[in-house]
Formats: C-alpha cells, structure tokens, sequence
C-alpha cells in the first residue's frame, strides 16, 4: 500500500507542472464539451417536440389519406412513439461523440500517446463488435421499423413465430400478448417479416356452407340484408365501412358449397363484425328454411 502511495506522489510530482501548465486548457476544453453536448441535446428536443406537434410528415399523410387514420388522432400517437424513440437515439449519439472527442483532446493535451491505445480501441471494437452482432442486428432493425412505420403498440401483428398485439417496442426487442394472453418477447432482428392486421382498414370474412342444392340467390340476399342490418346498428357504428360484397361461390365439392361474404371495417373490428354477422346470418337461414350446415 506505501509502494502505491509512493507511485502516485512521483506520478504527481513528475506531471505536476504539467497538469498546472495545461489545467486551464483542460478546463476550457471540458466545459465547451459539456455546453456543447447541452446545445444539442437542446436541439435534439426542439427537433423532438417540432416533430410530435408540427404537421405530419407528407410521405404519412399520402399513406393515411382516404383511411381511418386520416384526420384521426391515432397517426400523431404513432408519430409521437416514433419521434421520442429516435430522438433518444439522436442524443445519446450526440453525447457519446462529444465526450470521445473531449476525452481525446484531454489525453492528447497531457502528452499520452493515443497510437496504442487507438489500436487497442480499434481491435477491442472489433472483438465487441463480432461478439455483439446480433445485438447490433436487433438495433439496426428496430431503427428502420420505427422509420418505417412498420407497426406501433395497439398493433395486431403476425411475425411468423408469433401473432397478437403489441404491448411495447423498443430498438431492440418488441413484446406482443396473444389471443389466450401469452406474452412474447421478440428480438427485431429475428423478424422476417410482419403482417399488421389494424393500419387502415380491416376486412370481415364469412364463410357460410351449403349444400350442393341450396338456393344460392336467395341465400345471397339474405347476407346482404343481414350485412346491411348489422351496418344500421347503432352498437356497431363507425364499425362498418362500406357496402357489403357477396364474392360468390368460394370453393364446392361433394359435402357442398361455401359461398363467401365481405366487409370492410375498422382497424380490428373485424373479429367482433365477423361473429355478429355469423349469429345474424345463421338465425335468418334457420327462419327462412334455408339450410345452412
């Protein structure tokens, strides 16, 4: 311990003169390193708020126009998740680049000679990165879906491995809670791609089986009446977005037909459209003698 002691007093004295002669230097040096890093982190919240607050970027609004999200609240909320991620990223950039370049100059100023410790910097960064690229993956990734726009929490998504609703994203990992309330953890660099069940409009599908000797014509006008009847009713306003569309005859074989009804609807409506339209439609079939099993 004395050993030591004695080290750092002759440290002390060797580089005194040194630390006095250059301390004004080093002081101006960390105090415009830290007002500087204030500047942009300043600037980086103005761009922020800007963003959330001001207009919506134009490439959004060709997207949103003639959709629910258009004029709607839920476009700024994706844009709000969207901004305070990046500008997160914006500032911790900015920092971690001001701080290298002021440490840099304080090292240099007192005479140490950075060659060595740029060279061991430069391998150490390359054993990190290799032993980290799947984390680098997973932030890269979760960078360019935030851009992207890709999907945001409230989503319904399917990324292959898992489907449900997106509880929580983060650059590099996104959480979803599926139909029976598993919660899954899903590294961004491992999705393939993303099918977003709830951005724009959503669309209800009824298959209806018959037999091959069913009067089709007449069980199509029942589940237009009935699509229209679900669309009048005030439970399920703003639910239904246009006129319903019977596609036909889907698919026959020797047990039967499925003929097949559409209708657009709302962002994840189109579970709770689809089970009242099945309960209307067999309850219409059953009271006018059509068969529909």
């Amino acid at each position: 311990m004395t050993e030591r002691v004695l080290d750092l007093r002759d440290w002390v004295d060797h580089h005194g003169n040194t630390l006095a002669a250059h301390g004004t230097r080093l002081a101006v040096v960390l105090l415009l390193a830290l007002v500087l890093r204030a500047l942009l982190h300043r600037a980086v919240n103005r761009l922020v708020r800007t963003a959330i607050t001001g207009g919506v970027f134009q490439p959004l609004k060709e997207r949103a126009r003639g959709t629910v999200f258009d004029a709607s609240p839920l476009l700024s909320e994706r844009r709000h998740q969207r901004v305070e991620t990046l500008g997160s990223i914006l500032r911790s950039v900015a920092s971690f680049a001001v701080l290298l370049v002021a440490g840099t100059m304080v090292l240099s100023d007192l005479g140490l000679d950075l060659t060595a410790v740029v060279a061991s910097a430069g391998i150490l960064g390359v054993a990190v990165a290799f032993g980290a690229q799947n984390l680098v993956r997973d932030v890269l990734t979760g960078v360019f879906m935030l851009l992207e726009d890709q999907y945001g929490v409230g989503d319904v998504i399917d990324v292959g491995s898992a489907t449900g609703t997106v509880e929580a994203v983060s650059l590099r990992t996104t959480r979803l809670r599926d139909v029976d309330g598993t919660v899954w953890h899903v590294r961004n660099g491992e999705i393939i791609r993303v099918g977003n069940r709830s951005q724009g409009w959503s669309r209800a599908i009824v298959d209806v089986p018959l037999p091959l000797t069913a009067d089709v014509a007449a069980v199509r006008e029942v589940l237009v009446e009935e699509a229209h009847a679900l669309a009048s009713d005030p439970a399920y306003t703003g639910r239904v977005l246009e006129e319903p569309e019977v596609w036909g005859v889907e698919s026959f074989g020797k047990d039967g037909l499925v003929l097949r009804l559409a209708q657009k609807t709302a962002p994840l409506e189109q579970w709770a459209v689809e089970r009242a339209l099945r309960e209307r439609v067999v309850a219409a079939l059953a009271e006018q003698g059509l068969s529909g099993a």
